[in-house]
Formats: C-alpha cells, structure tokens, sequence
C-alpha cells in the first residue's frame, strides 16, 4: 500500500487561487515529486488537462479551470483574451468554446487543448490586467468585442457594458483615442457620445435616436430616480411630468408586472405620467410612439409639435 501523499498548504491554497489547477513545476516546487504526481492521477485523485498542466480534482473541469491552465501554461505576463474575458465581465452571458489566451512576444506555447494562443502585440491595450484568471481591463475588453462584432453587436455590448457599470464612456473613449486603428471607431465614438447621457440598453437608444431625436421632441433625462421615491425610470420629461419606460423582454409577466403597476401607481400619486412601450413599439412603431408621447407632452406644456421623419408617411397626424 502507498504511503498517502500530503500536499502542503502553501500548495493547497494556490490551487484553490488558480480554480484548483496547477502546473507541474508549482507542485515539484511545493514538494510533490512527478512520481507522486502521477500516482494521485492514476488514483483518480489528480488529473492532468494537458503537458505540464493538473487539475487537483477527478471531476470534469469547469470552464474557470480550462482558462486558468490557458494562462498558466502561456507563462508569465499572459492574460486571456477578449471573448474569455467579455465572459468573466459578464458582457457575454455564454463562455466562449475555445479560450482565447494573449501571450507576451516572442512567447507562444505548443500545448494541446482548448485554447487559441496569440501574441499581443505591446502599445495596443493596457498592460495592466486585472482580476483571476488574469483578463483585460473592462475598457480593452469592449473594444477588443467590438471590433470583430456587427453594428447590432456593437450596440449591445456597450450597453450592456454601461449597464452593468464596467467602465465609463469617458474611459472608453480615452482607450479608444489611444488605439491608432479600430475598424469602429466612427460607431463607437457616436455611441459612447450617448452613453454619456445615461443609456443602458439597445432599446433606449432606439428609443433615443428613433423616436426621440428623429421627431424633435425634447430631450428626456435617463435612467434618474424621481418624486423621492426608490424608483428610477427610464426616459423623464421632467418639467411636464412625463415618464417613459421602456422594457425589452419578452412574455414580462407576473411578479414583475406586479411591480411596473406599483410603481407607475406611485409615481401616478406625484402626478407623473407614465407611458410604456417594448421592443415591437419602439424598433416598427418609432413614428406612432412619437406622436403619443409628443401628444401626451403638449397636454402637460409642451410648445412644440413632433417634426416628421421620413418614416411618418404612412402615419396619420
């Protein structure tokens, strides 16, 4: 019978930092011999995820583990790239297949396994990275994204972005400015420049570009809480006591309709109008949208009248 192993704390604790993977030179370098490191594999104890590269668990990887070995076994100064880092951000729900894993020059390992190693070149992005496993800045992360990303893409990222307070657009578009290429460069500086204003989703900038400034209504306050009360809305007409929610998702029911009734309810108390409207609204009915709110306005002070867009042919004013 074998001896059973101990493995050091100092070993232990690295392990549980690096999401229980380890490379052989830590564990030989914390005591445990390669001998002893192929008997916890063979005792299901240990498993190797590739040359050089051990996972102190019999289970199956997690995610976590395949991008912590990708770093590791890139060498020091390694980062993951844009689309395993948009994952560890949050800006993208779904991790990425293959983990994408930056490596210094002239550096680029051979191992095998689930990953896609490129050399970084220096000057492009910060050299400061954050977080574990390593990853980009939240700034570098969202331009990385939207260089390779459709204009619809694009939108989503930097909302998502914003929404979830990542990064600033002022930050934005600083890293952006220090970048002497990016393919979009004209569509981001226009987007961050509306992000300043407070959009955090898709939605309020069609909202924002189709509806509002497409038909000359006056400019909402975004995303503010009113009437002292602990609820922000999306889009307010402040001097005319005007609200407007905007809501993306599909079949809201439920609790959280529950909640919308309540809280138009006690903005409605203040004497604040709310108007909702979806996606199908705001994207097929931009023009409609528009004459009711612009209605809705001139029945609480407003001067002006809705200008009319291309699109208003086929509505009737």
């Amino acid at each position: 019978m074998q001896p059973r192993t101990r493995i050091s704390d100092g070993l232990l604790r690295l392990a549980a930092l690096q999401d229980g993977v380890l490379t052989l030179e830590q564990a030989v370098g914390h005591g445990v011999t390669p001998t002893v490191v192929k008997r916890l594999c063979a005792q299901q104890q240990w498993q190797r995820l590739a040359r050089g590269l051990l996972l102190t668990s019999a289970a199956a990887p997690p995610w976590r583990a395949w991008a912590w070995a990708g770093v590791l076994a890139a060498g020091d100064e390694a980062r993951l790239g844009p689309e395993a880092s948009g994952h560890l951000w949050e800006i993208s729900p779904q991790p990425p297949d293959v983990v994408d894993v930056l490596c210094p020059l002239p550096s680029r390992p051979t191992v095998r396994g689930p990953w896609a190693f490129r050399r970084e070149r220096p000057d492009v992005r910060s050299p400061r990275s954050v977080g574990s496993p390593p990853r980009l800045t939240a700034a570098d992360t969202v331009l990385d994204l939207c260089a390779v990303r459709g204009e619809g893409e694009v939108v989503d990222v930097v909302t998502r972005a914003a929404r979830l307070r990542l990064t600033s657009a002022d930050e934005l578009l600083r890293a952006l400015a220090d970048r002497r290429v990016h393919p979009r460069r004209r569509l981001l500086t226009e987007l961050l420049n509306d992000v300043t204003e407070g959009l955090e989703s898709p939605l309020e900038l069609r909202y924002l570009r189709d509806v509002e400034r497409a038909h000359g209504l006056p400019t909402g306050r975004r995303n503010r809480y009113r009437g002292g009360l602990r609820h922000r809305s999306d889009v307010g007409y402040d001097d005319y006591g005007v609200l407007v929610e905007l809501d993306g998702r599909l079949g809201h029911t439920g609790e959280g309709r529950f909640r919308d009734f309540r809280r138009d309810n006690d903005f409605a108390v203040r004497s604040l109008l709310t108007l909702r409207y979806g996606w199908h609204d705001v994207a097929e009915l931009s023009c409609e949208v528009a004459q009711q709110v612009g209605h809705v306005l001139a029945t609480r002070g407003w001067a002006g009248v809705p200008d009319r867009c291309r699109g208003c042919r086929r509505v009737v004013w």
